[in-house]
């Protein structure tokens, strides 16, 4: 009885071990600021939380994974952002900007932080999406005109998709805003999610199909 015992139990391992195994899903990854991270409505209401319903709505096999931390400026991001691109990330989504226009951080050190993330991501084999946005004329027009060329700047120099302003028809809609006028409220997510969705869906056609790098 032993001796039958453990051979059932030596034959269970072996076919357990030989059985295949569900590969992890590809990962799709958002470094962003509040805006991404679901401040005041929480993670699971998030544009990236969204963005999943979509791709799971579409049979496209692939993990969100929101590396969004409120407060984050484009230096700060800088500073943790590569451990985010470790494993099998198709797609790296970069949604920063907001809080350098709030401070005035120089253009061309945000545009300077902005293009070290994606050679980083470039480098590894990863597509990048950049999501524009804007700076409001507190710090002078020219700051602002300046800082909505970078993104279209740094888009054309790197040969990525640009989505432009990510709350257009978001920003100034009380529907769509939590009360501090800053942040989107659960429906404004899901309206940032739409201004985004149709920039994400065609970077993704194939790459599910890719075997990790």
């Amino acid at each position: 009885m032993i001796f039958s015992s453990l051979a059932v139990a030596l034959v269970s391992m072996v076919l357990a071990s030989a059985a295949p195994r569900d590969a992890a899903r590809p990962r799709i990854v958002v470094l962003g600021d509040s805006l991404a991270s679901g401040r005041g409505i929480g993670a699971d209401h998030a544009f990236p939380a969204v963005l999943q319903e979509k791709l799971d709505d579409e049979g496209l096999e692939f993990e969100m994974v929101n590396g969004a931390i409120s407060g984050d400026t484009s230096s700060r991001a800088l500073r943790r952002f590569e451990p985010l691109l470790d494993g099998d990330v198709r797609v790296l989504v970069i949604e920063l900007g907001a809080n350098d226009g709030l401070r005035g951080v120089p253009v061309a050190q945000v545009k300077a932080n902005l293009s070290r993330v994606i050679e980083a991501a470039q480098a590894r084999g990863i597509t990048v999406l950049l999501c524009g946005m804007e700076a409001l004329p507190v710090h002078g027009w020219d700051y602002t005109v300046a800082f909505h060329n970078a993104y279209a700047e740094l888009a054309k120099q790197y040969d990525v998709p640009l989505v432009p302003f990510i709350l257009m028809n978001v920003i100034g809609n009380r529907d769509l805003m939590q009360p501090d006028r800053a942040h989107p409220n659960a429906a404004g997510a899901r309206a940032i999610a739409e201004n985004i969705w149709p920039y994400l869906k065609p970077l993704l056609a194939g790459k599910a199909a890719l075997p990790a790098w």
